[in-house]
């Protein structure tokens, strides 16, 4: 028979190594940004869980695929220009391709209530025609789009789930320790105490740094397409006044405000249009 009997120290040594032995293979940073980040989960587990999403999404009964061919025309158009341009931008600064091993492929969605758009790892891409509205044109279009292509260049998916393991280790460590006391006041009270600390102290938080960075990244690749980022001004300026009196404080989100992402994006429209112009494709 097994002793399971082992002392808090112990115990924290073995936790500490077994995170250690996740944590020091799997740091890396994010491309342009070099902000450090966490990567415990392989791209190819993440890539293959993102397509077998999408696919779902492409074949459920409940989400309607527009024939709009005209716009869906122009979104691969402007996918395309900013695939190339990310690809030949790296190729010309000696670095890897964060894209090489990406399938894209897009699709539109028929909802006109859905004010979104986004990109799975990989390089699969949604638009919902509710987004329309507020993009306007083809530069605004790109602006989103761009933002969104940020998000899986970035790798922030693999990111976030490296993070959720991690953390749930970490949570289910604590209430050992605590004597199992974190799981009693849960049971208790009916309130996650650990989850409401987790969302709000480490979650929401991270978030919204990943926002940020996809914001910024975002008008690095528009820009390197050609497209006027100046037109993610007022992208942001029409989706303020949209969901204007109902957007939910930012400590609460795991977007930024609206009012600062567009003081971020005006800080950041200058430098980009000089360090990043329009790129010459491969």
């Amino acid at each position: 028979m097994y002793n399971y009997n082992i002392n808090r120290r112990k115990f924290l040594g073995l936790i500490g190594c077994c995170t250690c032995g996740l944590i020091i293979p799997s740091c890396a940073t994010a491309p342009i940004t070099e902000r450090r980040q966490l990567k415990i989960l392989p791209e190819s587990y993440i890539n293959r869980q993102a397509f077998q999403m999408y696919q779902r999404v492409k074949n459920s009964k409940d989400i309607k695929i527009s024939n709009d061919k005209k716009t869906l025309s122009e979104i691969r158009e402007i996918g395309k220009n900013i695939e190339e341009s990310v690809s030949a931008y790296f190729d010309s600064i000696d670095e890897p391709d964060p894209t090489f091993n990406f399938q894209w492929e897009y699709i539109l969605i028929d909802n006109e209530k859905i004010k979104n758009a986004w990109c799975l790892p990989g390089g699969k891409i949604a638009v919902y025609t509710g987004i329309l509205e507020v993009t306007k044109n083809t530069d605004g279009l790109a602006a989103v789009m761009g933002h969104e292509i940020a998000h899986a260049v970035a790798k922030h998916s693999i990111e976030r789930a490296s993070r959720s393991l991690l953390l749930n280790i970490g949570t289910t460590a604590a209430d050992i320790f605590s004597g199992g006391a974190i799981s009693r006041t849960q049971r208790a009270t009916g309130v996650d105490v650990a989850g409401m600390l987790r969302t709000f102290g480490i979650d929401n938080p991270f978030g919204r740094k990943q926002e940020t960075e996809a914001d910024y990244l975002g008008l690095i690749f528009s820009s390197l397409a050609g497209y006027d980022i100046r037109e993610s001004v007022k992208i942001w300026e029409r989706m303020k006044e949209a969901y204007k009196g109902q957007e939910i404080p930012e400590w609460m989100s795991t977007h930024p405000s609206s009012t600062k992402r567009i003081q971020s994006l005006k800080n950041w429209i200058p430098e980009v249009i000089i360090e990043y112009p329009p790129i010459k494709k491969l």
